[in-house]
């Protein structure tokens, strides 16, 4: 049932209310979803949501405001949040609280500051009759891997009309970033044989052959730190494809060769670098592995699993999102940085994409997480300057 709102809610407002929902990725996100899609409703526009087949509790919600033509701008978030467990907030991590010029709560930086001031301006963009379309696409599972952004990508098509230009919001300092790492990642199921420790050589230990793949990333970290970079990585910090393990679980007793290690294996690799070559470079490392723990025991083995794959934002040539960010922000710099986020997804798809948000990616996902006040409402001028232009 829609919800008759008086007048539209102020961007702080609208964060507030975003950041009320305890949307940590292993949870629900349609509380949120629901709420936005009665919002919009609310000021007579219509939305799409995309439930996910595998995942009920999850969905994306998209909507265009304008003339019904293809060309739009599209603002796009994640509503996920990073948990809070074992952190140690000082503050209600699901209340927005204002203190020494910062607001902090779960997911003000990261990045529901930014959702807000994207449903504020589709809005406002509904009321004065934009000449040129403005689009939402509001993600989920951006924290696990961007595994929610292609489908609800995909679902866009044909639904909605074909955007032009994707503006990011992922924290930037409200500057364009053109060019972003691209990501990859498997779970790695390591399978031993059990044996006392005494007589190891009989058995074979996943912990220990584990430690072999991972081994074998930090010699691949400093073979491509020693590497001279070419002049698109140049700009990346650090300026080469990294390799890395999280976290790691196995073993069942100390003098017991372990039956089971996992852990997962991913790198976040510059534009440039094929992954299909990177994943080869792992899947060759596995196989060998594997052998060597075969040819003690035949029920050893290494497992496999994709997690994800997000791919890198290129920089553009004369790109329409660039363009338009620069017009805006005036911000003539370039612009890097390493972490992934779904433009690179839209880019695949055929859109122009580019990073613009406010915030400092160095707050997300920590405790206490915060915005500083200024970057917000230069996110909120940042909104009004767009409008001008759609209008």
């Amino acid at each position: 049932m829609e919800t008759k709102t008086l007048q539209p809610l102020t961007p702080l407002e609208l964060m507030t209310k975003l950041i009320s929902f305890p949307t940590v990725s292993r949870d629900s996100n349609l509380p949120l979803i629901d709420w936005v899609e009665s919002y919009l409703g609310s000021h007579g526009i219509t939305s799409h949501r995309w439930p996910d087949p595998d995942q009920p509790h999850k969905a994306a919600l998209f909507a265009h405001v304008g003339p019904s033509i293809e060309g739009a701008i599209v603002l796009s978030g994640h509503t996920d949040v990073v948990p809070i467990d074992g952190q140690p907030w000082e503050t209600d991590p699901w209340e927005v609280v204002e203190k020494d010029g910062k607001y902090y709560g779960r997911g003000t930086c990261d990045m529901k500051g930014f959702d807000a001031l994207a449903i504020w301006a589709l809005v406002e963009a509904h009321y004065t009759k934009v000449t040129q379309p403005l689009q939402l696409a509001l993600s989920f599972d951006e924290e696990i891997g961007c595994t929610g952004a292609p489908p609800m990508i995909a679902a866009m098509q044909g639904v909605i009309p074909k955007g032009s230009a994707v503006i990011v919001g992922e924290p930037s300092m409200m500057k364009a970033v053109t060019g972003h790492k691209g990501g990859n990642a498997f779970t790695t199921h390591v399978v031993g044989f059990e044996v006392h420790s005494s007589i190891h050589y009989q058995g074979v230990s996943a912990v220990h052959e584990g430690a072999r793949l991972i081994q074998w990333a930090n010699e691949q970290n400093e073979l491509n730190h020693a590497a001279t970079p070419g002049p698109l990585a140049a700009m990346f910090d650090p300026p080469y494809t990294t390799w890395h393990v999280g976290t790691i679980s196995g073993g069942t007793a100390e003098n017991i060769t372990a039956k089971n290690c996992h852990f997962n294996m991913g790198y976040r690799a510059v534009p440039g670098d094929d992954p299909a070559i990177l994943n080869q470079l792992y899947f060759d490392k596995v196989n060998d592995v594997r052998a060597a723990m075969q040819a003690v025991h035949p029920e050893a083995d290494i497992v496999l699993t994709p997690r994800f794959a997000v791919p890198p934002l290129k920089p553009e040539e004369d790109g329409a999102a660039e363009g338009l960010v620069r017009a805006v922000t005036g911000d003539n710099a370039s612009h890097v940085v390493s972490y992934g986020t779904e433009a690179g997804q839209f880019q695949d798809a055929g859109y122009s994409a580019v990073v613009c948000g406010p915030g400092d990616i160095a707050q997300a996902h920590q405790p206490n997480e915060f915005i500083e006040i200024t970057q917000f409402e230069a996110g909120h001028q940042f909104m009004r300057d767009l409008l001008a232009k759609l209008a």
